[in-house]
């Protein structure tokens, strides 16, 4: 029998759990550099997603509280749309992406896996970017490694997050 290792799921299982809005728990400690957050401002910020779907995979979640987008100031969601066109900038010229996945599931019957806060994924995509590994093998393969991605986006956020 073959293995896989996947060594950065490990703190998925092992690390407590954090009770209430996940959302809200960054925004309240968007210092902590193990968050990963990558920009913020009074209205909403920008965080890596711990579980990605593709690497370079991040969000834009707005300050307020909410599963519906209709509540949302339109401040708030001028704004939140101002960073993920901002986002897609970086992600395409940081990462050098072919495309950009942009979406946002409301509810859980559209596959919100945080279906309480409201928020957006940018996905980078590259030509070629999927294999036949996650459908035979129920596993995902990342061609890099997450904390470099992280650190590289963050060192260029400031030239695109204004």
């Amino acid at each position: 029998m073959e293995h896989l290792y996947a060594p950065w799921r490990y703190s998925y299982v092992s690390e407590e759990k954090i009770e209430g809005c996940v959302f809200c728990h960054i925004k309240n400690n968007i210092i902590d550099k193990k968050l990963q957050v990558l920009f913020y401002d009074e209205l909403c910020f920008v965080v890596m997603n711990k579980f990605p779907y593709s690497p370079g995979h991040f969000m834009v979640i707005p300050n307020y509280h909410t599963d519906k987008i209709e509540d949302l100031d339109e401040e708030v969601w001028f704004r939140v749309s101002k960073r993920v066109q901002q986002g897609v900038r970086l992600l395409k010229d940081t990462l050098k992406c072919e495309g950009v996945n942009i979406g946002m599931n409301l509810g859980k019957a559209a596959g919100a896996g945080i279906e309480q806060h409201v928020h957006y994924h940018l996905m980078p995509r590259w030509v070629g970017d999927t294999n036949f590994i996650t459908t035979v093998g129920d596993t995902r393969v990342y061609p890099a490694n997450f904390d470099e991605i992280f650190n590289k986006l963050k060192e260029n956020t400031n030239n695109f997050f204004k």
